[in-house]
Parts: structure tokens; sequence; C-alpha cells
């Protein structure tokens, strides 16, 4: 765990350092927040050598003057008086400072410098710091603004959301959600996070008892480990994690990197770390707010189905379009649902599921409440959805008032998706009952889908599964890197249980020959040269031979194709190999080291088509049984490996060994593996193996 931030969020004494009342400044606004707009009864002391009084308090020149310890310093002064100032508040004690000031590590070498002499002073002397170049804290639950913004006073609905950003614009535009109803009760973003970042406010966050839910726009994470623990941690408490991961495109890395000098990673590997850490990741802010809102309600099981409320036949349709194309099941009403709609409603009413009212409703708004909570209470439903095509004033505002009384006395879990441009007093009305309305039918089904899938993960979840990442030393190279032979590379794997063809490396045309009655054809002839990863590309190929003339020619035709494209390559000989049986699927596994997340394995389609088609699914190590298990369905390739057209399925189980025995041998400090790759795997039909044809191993020192 982190460090307790709890003195940070909810301070009992704050020390505002560079405190001053000139209109629109940053130490104007932050301080108008806090004296005027928060409900901070502690004590506040104000600092600012050139003022005696600020806002008709005292105001202190000097920190030292301070007469006790306070919890947290507020720092708004010149990017060259803040390390000063840092370092007055350490020997004074402090426990926390947030550096609003900017011109650090985004301007220049000069702040990149200052920063890090932030970060010694804070590892030094164990007082945390927030930011610089940030704006700011709100913990809203308390009503406390630690913040310049303007926007503070008027963003202030508290609830169980907890919000941490690596940005302060994108920040705020989630917090305005709370004028869609959703409550954020905690909001952390730390700008240039020189030593506070985002997983401690996560750790924290999963921590705090108003916290259910923790939404997260992330730019980048420089400490793999340490997000690793906070995201574990959040899963231990319960807590969801949903985040918005910036800088997936080529375009997008580039511009978090300028805007925050955060590590972005790869896209891929992101996500699949963010996937096997229990992290839902969206596609926007939207999805973000739509997806932590159903998570605000309840938490989700993984079999939940779906009930369709509708006053309107196209609204009905499309709702059942959605919900079916998101991979979500409709629920069936019970005959006791049917028959009580069936009293309530008109004869032309579709009473079935999507259930369509008719725009005669309109007449007998009464029967809306005895109808919608036969609906929710089916006890084939789970949610019922409830599209709102249209704002018709005082009708749709009795429409919003009894989905509202209905959730109230039922609990139930009805979302309502306001469709219409135009938002009245019924949409306000469900606002401020806290019921946040989804905007659009394609996004209600995204959000719910995406909530209905954490559950069913929560069953696949192995508790006592434990990342290497989580030790920094599985992340650094472990260098110098020396790329073996393929001969040598199969023997390690064969040393270590992985099944790899029968072969000899032969260094003259004659060995070669006779090699081919030890083992048997037919075989392939394959050049052996750690240089040549590409064999292929030079002729350094021979397949299909049967008999010892065959073998002899390619033997000399290989060395002489080497010799050509690699005059001063040194090359041990060729790899007389026995091939494997026609039929087989080619599929490729590797792992490398990520410089955030450690050791990530790489599965999917083997052969040449793993660039083309690049139908892979990736993990951290280790990898377990139900991880392997989970990569290869997750594959497209999947449906190949099952059988299709009545070809028989593949030998899925030995594949599944086989990628766990690969992530067995790279975590086993003695083999000092830097990188690998087996491609491609031939996997035989059902109760036939595997073998790994081919494979590049790259060796480190061992530690």
């Amino acid at each position: 765990m982190s460090a307790d931030l709890t003195r940070l969020v909810d301070p009992r004494s704050i020390v505002f350092i560079g405190a001053s009342d000139r209109q629109d400044s940053i130490a104007q606004r932050a301080l108008e927040n806090l004296i005027a707009h928060s409900a901070f009864d502690g004590e506040l002391y104000l600092v600012n050598p050139n003022r005696t009084e600020v806002f008709g308090r005292p105001c202190l020149a000097d920190i030292s003057e301070v007469p006790d310890t306070p919890d947290l310093a507020i720092i708004t002064t010149p990017a060259e008086t803040v390390l000063p100032s840092l370092k007055a508040c350490a020997a004074l004690g402090v426990r926390f400072a947030i550096v609003f000031t900017a011109g650090f590590s985004e301007v220049n070498e000069a702040g990149q410098k200052n920063e890090a002499d932030m970060k010694a002073l804070a590892d030094g002397t164990g007082m945390r710091i927030y930011g610089p170049n940030c704006p700011g804290l709100t913990n809203v639950n308390k009503r406390l603004g630690f913040t310049f913004s303007p926007a503070f006073k008027t963003d202030l609905r508290p609830g169980s959301t907890g919000l941490v950003t690596q940005g302060g614009a994108l920040g705020r535009t989630i917090m305005q959600s709370m004028d869609r109803g959703l409550g954020i009760g905690l909001w952390c973003t730390a700008g240039n996070e020189v030593d506070l970042d985002t997983s401690d406010f996560i750790d924290h966050m999963a921590e705090a008892p108003s916290i259910d839910v923790i939404a997260v726009v992330l730019e980048g994470v420089r400490d793999g480990p340490k997000f690793i623990a906070a995201a574990r941690h959040a899963a231990r408490r319960a807590k969801p994690i949903v985040a918005l991961k910036i800088g997936k495109s080529a375009s997008g890395m580039a511009a978090t990197q300028s805007h925050t000098a955060a590590i972005s990673g790869s896209a891929e590997v992101n996500a699949a770390v963010l996937q096997q850490l229990g992290v839902i990741e969206v596609d926007d802010l939207d999805e973000l707010v739509d997806v932590a809102s159903l998570f605000a309600l309840r938490r989700p099981r993984g079999d939940e189905k779906i009930g369709i409320f509708s006053m309107s036949g196209g609204s009905a349709a499309l709702a059942a379009d959605m919900i079916g194309l998101a991979g979500l099941d409709l629920a069936q009403f019970s005959l006791q649902t049917i028959a009580t709609l069936r009293e309530l409603l008109p004869p032309f009413a579709a009473i079935a599921n999507p259930l369509d009212t008719s725009g005669n409703i309109l007449a007998t708004p009464h029967l809306l409440y005895p109808a919608l909570k036969a609906v929710a209470e089916d006890p084939d439903v789970s949610i019922t959805l409830f599209p709102i095509p249209l704002d018709y004033g005082k009708f749709i505002e009795i429409v919003c008032d009894e989905i509202i009384r209905v959730r109230t006395e039922t609990g139930a879990m009805i979302i309502p998706v306001w469709m219409s441009d135009r938002t009245g007093s019924g949409y306000a009305n469900l606002v401020a009952a806290d019921v946040v309305p989804i905007r659009s039918l394609r996004n209600a089904a995204k959000a719910i889908k995406r909530w209905r899938d954490f559950g069913q993960r929560l069953e696949r979840d192995e508790p006592n599964w434990s990342p290497m990442a989580l030790q920094a030393e599985n992340i650094a190279p472990l260098g110098p890197a020396v790329t073996i032979t393929e001969v040598e590379a199969k023997a390690k794997l064969a040393a270590y249980g992985l099944p790899v063809p029968a072969g000899r490396l032969c260094r003259d045309a004659s060995a070669a020959a006779a090699a081919l009655s030890e083992i048997g054809g037919p075989v392939v002839a394959k050049i052996v040269c750690a240089a040549i990863t590409h064999k292929s590309d030079i002729g350094g190929v021979k397949l299909g031979l049967v008999s010892p003339d065959q073998v002899s020619t390619a033997w000399t035709d290989i060395v002489a194709r080497a010799q050509s494209h690699f005059p001063d390559a040194p090359f041990d000989g060729v790899l007389i190999e026995h091939m494997a049986p026609s039929g087989g699927i080619e599929a490729f596994a590797g792992v490398h080291r990520d410089p955030v997340f450690g050791p990530i394995m790489t599965f999917g389609l083997g052969g040449v088509y793993v660039e083309l088609f690049r139908d892979v699914s990736r993990r951290m190590l280790p990898v377990t049984a139900v991880q392997a298990s989970a990569m290869i369905r997750e594959t497209r390739c999947f449906e190949l490996l099952q059988g299709i057209r009545g070809q028989g399925a593949s030998d899925i189980a030995a594949l599944e060994a086989l990628l766990v025995a690969l992530s067995d041998f790279f975590s086993d400090p003695a083999q000092a593996v830097l990188d690998i790759e087996i491609n491609p795997i031939w996997v035989g039909k059902r109760g036939q193996g595997v073998l790994a044809l081919d494979a590049v191993l790259t060796l480190g020192s061992v530690r």
C-alpha cells in the first residue's frame, strides 16, 4: 500500500504560501475557493512576504513564522521559489504539499532538474508532493476545494465515484457530468506527478469508505509495479476501476508524451495489462461516465438480462437492436408479468420484451407506474432500459417522476435513455434524484455490456496470482543481450520440457545425408546462424526432403546462399530436422520485457500471418493454465483451432500446456531470458500434440 493520504484530502490545518487577493490570480481564486466556498474549519495560515493582510486575514512574512505544523501546504509562488518553499515546509514537518505552479518538466531541462530535486526532497524527508503544474484537489464529499478552478463552487454533487485524472481540463469535463446526475466524491489530478501519482490516488480511494467506484483518465504510467499494486488493492477491496487510456494511436501517444512527458507504452500492452488487472477500459469520456454510473448503482453478477420498457415502437425496436448487437440478452417476461401488463395496457400494446405501451399512454399516464413496476420486478429482469425518445414537457416530467418512484420503492435498476437533444423538466428531475440518464441507446448497451462482463470476469479471477512485474528487477533489462542459435534455443526449451522436433546439427553435406536415416523423413534443412533470424527470406530453408541426395544438395545450396547474403557471419552448420506432419495449424508465442509492465506474453496465428493479421492476445507473466486458455480463446484463430467445415479440432490442451511451460521457462531467473519468440508452433489434431518448429532466444546475464 502507498502512504495514507487522509490528511492530504482532509487536512486539519493548512499553510497557504503565496497568498494574494489580486483579482483573477491563481492565488486569489484558490484562496477564495478555500475561504468562501469550502467547508474547511481548521487552522489556515497565509504566507506572503509582501503582504500583512489578505482577504482581511493576517498574513505572515515567512513559513518559519507558522506557530504549529500544518498538515498541508498550498504553494502558488513562481517556479524558481517553489523548491525553497518546499524545503522550508519539510523543515517545519509539513506532511503534504500541493504545488499549483507550472514551468517545470513540461517546459525545459532546467524544469526537469527542478523536479528531480523535488522528488529527492520528498524521498529524503517523507513529505509528499502533489503536482507541480496541477489544478489541485477537490474533496466534494467534504466540500473542500484545494484548487484555483472557478468551477469549484458549481461542481459540488457528492457521491460514491472517485475520479483520478492526469489532465485537469478532461478531469473538469468529467466533474461537470454532475449535471447528468453523477456524484463524484473525490477528484485527484496531480499534473506532472513528481511524487504522488495516479497509483497513489487509486490506492487511497481503494480504502476510502465513501468511494465505491474509481474512474480514471490515464495518459501514461511511469511506475508499472506501483500501478499494478494499486489496481490489485482496489480489486481486493471490491472497488471497480473504470479507465480511459489516452494514447492508443501513434498521434495520440505523441500528444500524450508532449503533454505529460509520461511513458504511454504500447497501446496493445496497456490494454492487455488493464484487462488482466480487472480494470474496465472504455473508449471515450461519455462511456467513462456511463459505466461508472452503473457501478455506482450496483455490482454485476455477470448473468444479467435486460427488460425494455418503451412508449414508442421504433424506440423499442432500436433498443432491442442495440442490446442484441452488444451481445446482451433480453429477459423473458413471466406469465404473471404478461398477465399484469395485459390487464393494464390497451389490447394494441405490444406485450412482450421489448414492451411498447404505445402512444396511448399519453392519455393514461397513471398506468405508467404499475406497468413499469411489473417489468422492473419481473424475476428474469435485472435491468430495465427505458428509452425516452423526446421531450413532451409535462408528460415526460410525469414519466421521469414515475421512473424515480419505482427505482426508489423497489430498488430496481432502471436506466433511462434520454434520446432527445432537448432537455426539459423531466430530465432535470432525473438528475436531481441522482438518476444518471444515458444519452443514446448505443451508449447504454455498450455501458451495460462493460458492466455485465465485469461480473463474468470476477468468476474467472485467480486471487493468488501475482505478476512478475511487481518485482522491479523483472522489468529492467538483464543485458548484455546475446541472441543464440536456433539449435541452442531449442536445446534449452527441450530441457525445460517444451516439445521440439528431433534434429541434428550437421557441419557438412555427408553428415546431413546421414542424419536423414537417423531421424526419418521427410526432413527440413535450415541454416544455423545467430545473425540470420529470417531464414526463409534468403533461401536458408528447404522443406520435404526425403532422400540422402536431396538432403546433401540442400545443405550445399543453403550454405552457399547464407554465405552470399552474410559473407562475414559465422555459421554453425545446417539443422536437419524431422518435419511436422501435414494438416496442422501454425501458431505463434513470444515473450518480451515491456519497459513499464515487465514480461509480456503474446500469442496468435503464426507463420507469416502474425504480422499480416495481428490476431494476437497478451498477458503479463506468469501465465497460468486459466490465463493460457483465455488467451487462445480471445483470438479469431480459435475458430480454426476448434475445427471448421468438418475439420477436426486441434490439440488445444497441448497448446495451453506449451504457453504455461513457456511462461515458466521465461520466469526462471536461472535462464536469464531477455526475449523469446517461437514461430511457428505446429499444432496437431487433438491428441497429436504441439511442436516448437522455430525459436529465437535472446539471453542476458543471470542476476
